[in-house]
Formats: structure tokens, C-alpha cells, sequence
């Protein structure tokens, strides 16, 4: 008990630093502009790009194309097999391997030892003084810190440099006062095999006195009823007495929120939401009142917007700086970062819900919406209404994914619709009603998906097809993307994924 409140009163002491950022962030953000052109001016980028002679933001707009990963892929190839002082000085020994369900291609993206220090683990760091500063009897350094992490491979190409899940990265690097209080062991964190990984996770840590979980939620519901499953617990307060607090990132928890307090029922049970990426931490929640997210200024991370409507996969894309963003406008997240990524396209779109100071939702992806006949579908609005669904015919769902369904292979030539692939954990027990209320709330969330369903002209209501327990985990083992940072795509505006997933379908169901 002495350590735990003295580790909150360390932790917390970073709060002053937090509150200069939400009083003074475009200062803020400025300082760092300077600071990330200065330090890079003399690396082939910046060299490249007259980094000595850039003054202002003007000169970094005109100067600076925007760059998506396969205009920077050339650069990274070159750091993997050992080049140095090309995007950011010095090495790079870290790769963070992230990819998409539809792409055999892996994206590395480079940490560098600034940014796994100046952003990844002071994200952590904050996240706990966050946190205690919400809930000063906070008791979290008592006992263990349960992470769901990924895996590491050694990029033989490079000498002591690793390929790796974020989330492996940072556990292979972590200080010795967070080592201390993980759980399980290092060893079966970092293995590949989930399936096996899942088993021994739940055997080492059932026993342990566990104080937070940290991982992705759908993994993390896998672990935690195999958990009870072994053990003959009733939910996860019998294991684990003192567990209060649950660190998810990186997808909508409202899906599995349910669920969650199903197996973990406890009023005094926390949950906390960060914006955690392979390209860095770009939010945390800061309040207990709300889950929307903390823009986070002081990162090694500099940030630009571009609005939804004026986006473009090219050059054609107007881009604004954070002085100029608005409310409740979609924008997609353009970052210049210490771990080298300049003007970088990250894929997401983030809806500001607040000025001063700068707190966003996530909203969804540039490349994840459904637009086939102008209804405009954002994650965002596919993520509410599931939820909401769910809650109105008492069901839980693991995954999904949606697609449009063509006009040409429906009766009426003159109509669409969508289709809904969907991994329940508890099936709704009038599916009719779950598909009514699903259309209900998407039509009360977006105006464009309400329009175009009018009295059925345009669109039709949604196609449900239930997909048997397993599907999804299956068809990306299939792909050798379980686990770490593989997620299932929610919107695609073609049907590829769809057919993918309907064909894998069906050879399973013969074999």
C-alpha cells in the first residue's frame, strides 16, 4: 500500500504538464513543429525537403507533400536492411507490423527509440496519472497488470533490430518498474500462436492477484471466459477481487461494453479509452463524465486535418492545422511525428467535440464507409447503432462486417441495400426485430442512410446473415492474421471482403 501511493503521487505529478497543453495548445504546437523540423533538418528528409530553410507552417504546407505508406515504403525498406539518418537521425531497430484483413503487403512502420519513449510510454504513464487523478483511492500498483499483447520476429536483415506488434514492442522494452508488475510472462506475451497463447495466458494469470486489464477487447473476452471456464468461476470479481480498471484501444468498445459488465459485474469496475495506433498515442480519456479523448499535443507528434469533403487521396486534399479545425466536422488525421513519419495519412477520421481544450471522437476510417448510393455510412454510425440494436433485443455481438449489396443482384434494379455479417456472442431472440432496430437507429444517426431509405426507393432495409461462432477468428487464422493488431474491416464500399468472407464460409461448411 506505502508503493502504491507513492507511485500515484509520482505519476500524478505530470498533470501540470497536461493542464499547460489544454490551456496553451496551439503554443504547444508550435514549440514542437519547431523542435521535430530542427531535429530532422540534416537527415535525408530533411535535406530533401529544405527542412534549414522552413520558418513557418506556410513553408512546411508548401514544401512538404503529403505522404501516404507507399510513398514512404521506400524510405523504410532502406532502415530495415540498416540504413540510418533517413527520416528521423540516428537507427531505427523497431518496426511496428500493422496491415489490413485485405492486403498480403505488411506495413512496418518505424519507432524510434524518441518515439517509443516520448510517445508510447509516456502515453502509458499518462493514461495511470489520468487516472489517478480521477480516482485519487486508486490501488492500482498492489498487484498486476494483466496485458494482451502480440509478437516479435528478429528482422534478419538488420542487425538487433525487430519486425512486431506494437504492443509486443512495448513489452519487450518496458522499464523494469512496469516488468515488474506485468502479467504473464514475457515469454508467452510475445508468442504468435493465439491459440496456444490464449490457453497458457489464462492458466498463468488466473492466479494472480490482477488489478487491470489492457488489450483488445475482443481478445481480452476470449482469455477471460476461458478464464472462468477452467477456473468454474462465475465472472472475473470471483478470480480477481481487486481488478478495477480495463485500458482498451484501438476499436469501438461500445459492442462489447455488455459483455463486459456481464462477466465483470461491479459498479466500481472503471473502463478508460486511449487512441493508440502504430504511428503513436494521439488520445486518452480524461474524464470520467465522457469517453471522448484528450488530444494529446505534447507527443513528439504534430497535427493537421484534412475535412472529410475535401478529401482526396492526392495532393488535391486541402489540409488545415489544428487553429483551424471546427466542430462536429469529420476530419482525416494528418500527423509529422519523431519516430519519422512526415505529413503521414494516417487512415482515420476524428470528429472534434470540443476546442479548448482539443477532445475528438473517433469517427472511422477514410477507406471504412459504405457510400454506394450516397447514404455515406461512417464506423461511427455502424458502431451506435449495433450497440444500440443490441441493448433493445438483449444482444451481444463479437464481430461484424457490412458491404453493399448491388442493384444488380437485387430483384428491383432500382434499389440497394446492405448486408450485415454478424458473430453474435448471445443471439437476439427475434432476429427480425434486431434488423428493424439496427435500420431504426441507423436511419436516427445519419440523415444521408434516412434520405436514401425512404420509403424504400433507394435503399432497402438491411440483410442480416448470422455467422456461426468462430467465422471471423477462422477466416483471418486462414489469412495468418489472428491476433496482435489484425482487426475485421466493419465497411467496405465494395462487396470483395464479403465474397471472401461468403466463399470461406461455405468451403468450411462442406469440409
Amino acid at each position: 500500500m506505502p508503493f502504491n501511493s507513492i507511485f500515484g503521487w509520482v505519476i500524478k505529478k505530470r498533470i501540470h504538464q497536461i493542464d499547460l497543453f489544454r490551456k496553451y495548445p496551439l503554443e504547444v504546437q508550435n514549440e514542437l513543429f519547431t523542435n521535430l523540423i530542427q531535429t530532422a533538418k540534416d537527415t535525408e528528409w530533411g535535406k530533401k525537403y529544405q527542412f534549414s530553410s522552413i520558418k513557418s507552417y506556410q513553408d512546411f504546407k508548401e514544401k512538404v507533400p503529403l505522404q501516404s505508406y507507399e510513398e514512404l515504403k521506400v524510405y523504410v525498406d532502406r532502415l530495415i536492411h540498416g540504413e540510418s539518418n533517413l527520416l528521423w537521425p540516428g537507427e531505427t531497430k523497431w518496426f511496428a507490423k500493422s496491415s489490413g484483413t485485405t492486403s498480403d503487403r505488411s506495413k512496418f512502420i518505424p519507432v524510434t527509440k524518441e518515439s517509443l519513449e516520448g510517445c508510447h510510454y509516456k502515453g502509458g504513464k499518462d493514461l495511470l496519472a489520468l487516472y489517478y487523478s480521477n480516482f485519487p483511492n486508486a490501488n492500482l500498483y498492489s498487484g498486476k497488470h494483466l496485458t494482451v499483447g502480440g509478437s516479435t520476429q528478429m528482422n534478419e536483415a538488420g542487425k538487433d533490430s525487430y519486425f512486431g506488434d506494437l504492443s509486443a514492442i512495448i513489452v519487450k522494452n518496458l522499464p523494469w518498474w512496469v516488468e515488474n508488475k506485468r502479467t504473464p510472462s514475457k515469454a508467452i506475451t510475445l508468442m504468435s500462436d493465439w491459440e496456444s497463447k490464449i490457453e497458457m495466458m489464462a492458466r498463468e494469470t488466473m492466479n494472480e492477484d490482477v488489478c487491470i486489464l489492457t488489450g483488445v477487447p475482443s481478445w481480452t473476452l476470449v482469455l477471460a471466459h476461458r478464464i472462468l471456464e477452467i477456473s468454474g468461476k462465475k465472472n472475473l470479481k470471483e478470480v480477481w477481487p481487486n481488478l478495477e480498471l480495463y485500458m482498451h484501444g484501438g476499436v469501438n468498445f461500445d459492442p462489447y461494453r455488455a459483455e463486459f459488465k456481464k462477466i465483470i459485474p461491479d459498479e466500481g469496475m472503471n473502463y478508460v479509452e486511449s487512441y493508440n495506433a502504430s504511428e503513436g498515442i494521439f488520445g486518452i480519456q480524461d474524464l470520467k463524465s465522457t469517453n471522448e479523448l484528450l488530444l494529446m499535443l505534447d507527443y513528439g507528434i504534430f497535427y493537421e486535418f484534412i475535412p472529410m469533403d475535401q478529401f482526396d487521396d492526392t495532393e488535391s486534399s486541402v489540409v488545415i492545422s489544428l487553429s483551424e479545425v471546427e466542430l462536429d466536422k469529420n476530419y482525416a488525421l494528418v500527423i509529422s511525428t519523431n519516430g519519422g513519419l512526415w505529413r503521414y495519412i494516417v487512415g482515420d477520421t476524428i470528429r472534434f467535440t470540443s476546442l479548448l481544450p482539443f477532445r475528438f471522437t473517433i469517427s472511422g476510417r477514410t477507406k471504412s464507409f459504405i457510400n454506394a448510393f450516397g447514404e455515406e455510412l461512417i464506423v461511427e454510425n455502424a458502431e451506435k447503432a449495433i450497440a444500440m440494436a443490441c441493448a433493445e433485443t438483449d444482444a451481444q455481438i463479437k464481430d461484424y462486417t457490412a458491404a453493399p449489396v448491388y442493384m444488380r443482384f437485387l430483384e428491383d434494379a432500382n434499389q440497394g441495400q446492405h448486408e450485415w455479417l454478424i458473430e453474435f456472442i448471445s443471439e437476439p431472440n427475434n432476429l427480425e426485430l434486431f434488423k428493424h432496430k439496427l435500420d431504426e437507429n441507423l436511419r436516427l444517426l445519419n440523415s444521408d442512410y434516412d434520405a436514401k431509405r425512404s420509403k424504400d426507393i433507394a435503399l432497402l432495409g438491411p440483410k442480416i446473415v448470422v455467422a456461426k461462432n468462430g467465422t471471423f477468428d477462422a477466416w483471418l487464422k486462414s489469412k495468418n492474421k489472428l491476433g496482435g493488431q489484425h482487426k475485421v474491416p466493419r465497411l467496405s464500399n465494395n462487396r470483395e471482403i464479403m465474397e471472401e468472407l461468403a466463399s470461406f464460409m461455405q468451403l468450411n461448411s462442406t469440409n
